[in-house]
C-alpha cells in the first residue's frame, strides 16, 4: 500500500530549541502510526508541520503525496485533524457545532444538517445533540471535536493526544470510536503519552524524546527489543531476599533484580510458565511465604524506559525506582 503520510529529516527550530530533529515517518494508508513519547517530545510539533500550521526549517514531508511545503492547501483539503484541546463553541449545541462546521466548508444547508446527524449517530451523541457544548463531559466534548474533524470523510486523520486529561471509561470509548474510523478505511496518526492507547490503537510505533526517532516498529518488534518475559516475586515484610533470590537465579536466565523497598524480586527467564512453576515449588520446597508472584511480559513502557531511561506518562527518570543486583 502507498504511503499516506511520508516525514524526511523534519528538523524545527525555536530559538536555541531543537524540537524536532531530524523525524522520519511514513504512514501507510488504512494504518494507525502511534507517536509516542513524553510532554516535550517534539509530537505535537511535529503534526503542526505535517497538518502545515508550521514551515519545518529543513526536511520534507507529504500528504497523499503532497508536499505540505509546496501545496498546502491540497493537504489541507485531504486530512482531518483534531488538537489537544476540543475546539468547539461552547455556547452552540452539538448539532449546532457541527452544522456550522459543515457551512464553513462550504456545503449547503440540507446537507450541513445531514451529515451532522449522521456524525451525532455514529459518536453517540443524539441523546446530548440539543445540549449545549459547555454542559458537555469531557469524553463527550472530545467525541464532538472528532466529529468535527470527521465532518468532510478526510482520507488522513492526526489525532494529536485525543484522550489526554479523559477518565479511564471516556477514554475507552473513544478508542471504540477511532477504531471504527479506522475499520472505515481512515489512515490515522495518532500522538499519545498514554503507552496503552499506542497498544491497543497502533499497527506500528514510532517513539520520540527530545524531538528524535529513538525506535520504529509494530509494538510486539519494539517489546522484543527489551527482552525475554521476566518473573516478579513479592515477598513478606520481614523475609529474608536472599533465599529467594537463590532460587529466582537458579531458575532464571539472567542476574536477579531486587526492589527492597517494595520487597520485589525479578528475574529474566526463558520458558515463562515453566519457570514460574519450577520457582513456585522450589520455594514451596524450602518454605519460603510470598506475598505474590507473576509472570510478566515487556510492555511499551518498558520499551520507553529502556530507550529513554524514564517513563513516557510521567517523565520521572527511571532510576528514581533503584534496583539492586542480589547476592549470588
Amino acid at each position: 500500500m502507498p504511503e499516506a503520510i511520508h516525514a524526511e529529516g523534519l528538523v524545527k527550530h525555536f530559538g536555541d530549541v531543537r524540537a524536532v530533529d531530524g523525524v522520519d515517518l511514513d504512514v501507510t494508508q488504512g494504518t494507525v502510526l502511534g507517536l509516542l513519547g513524553p510532554n516535550g517530545a517534539g509530537k505535537s510539533t511535529t503534526v503542526r508541520i505535517l497538518t502545515t500550521l508550521l514551515m519545518p526549517d529543513a526536511g520534507h514531508a507529504s500528504v497523499l503525496g503532497a508536499d505540505v511545503v509546496k501545496d498546502p492547501d491540497t493537504v489541507r483539503r485531504s486530512l482531518g485533524m483534531a488538537g489537544q484541546f476540543a475546539a468547539v463553541d461552547d455556547f452552540l449545541t452539538g448539532r449546532e457545532n457541527l452544522q456550522l462546521i459543515g457551512r464553513l466548508y462550504q456545503l449547503g444547508k440540507r446537507d450541513a444538517a445531514a451529515r451532522a446527524e449522521e456524525l451525532l449517530t455514529l459518536f453517540d451523541l443524539t441523546d446530548a445533540a440539543d445540549r449545549t457544548a459547555k454542559t458537555y463531559s469531557g469524553g463527550m466534548r472530545r467525541r464532538l471535536d472528532l466529529a468535527a474533524a470527521m465532518l468532510m470523510k478526510p482520507a488522513v486523520m492526526v489525532l494529536d493526544e485525543p484522550t489526554s486529561g479523559l477518565d479511564p471509561v471516556s477514554r475507552r470509548v473513544l478508542w471504540d470510536v477511532i477504531r471504527a474510523m479506522v475499520a472505515d478505511g481512515t489512515t490515522l496518526l495518532l500522538t499519545t503519552q498514554y503507552l496503552e492507547e499506542a497498544d491497543q490503537l497502533a499497527d506500528s510505533v514510532c517513539v520520540i524524546d527530545h524531538g528524535r526517532v529513538l525506535a520504529y516498529g509494530t509494538s510486539d518488534e519494539l517489546k522484543a527489543r527489551v527482552g525475554s518475559d521476566r518473573v516478579e516475586l513479592v515477598l513478606p515484610e520481614g523475609e529474608d531476599l536472599t533465599g529467594a533470590g537463590l532460587v529466582m537465579a537458579a531458575e532464571g536466565r539472567g542476574e536477579v533484580s531486587v526492589e527492597e523497598q517494595a520487597r520485589r524480586l525479578i528475574v529474566p527467564v526463558s520458558n515463562g510458565s515453566r519457570s514460574l512453576g519450577g520457582i513456585i515449588r522450589r520455594l514451596d520446597e524450602l518454605g519460603v511465604p510470598f506475598d505474590d508472584i507473576a509472570l510478566r511480559r515487556p510492555t511499551l513502557d518498558d520499551v520507553f524506559i529502556a530507550l529513554t531511561g524514564r517513563s513516557a506518562d510521567t517523565g520521572e527518570a527511571a532510576g528514581d525506582v533503584r534496583v539492586k543486583e542480589t547476592a549470588k
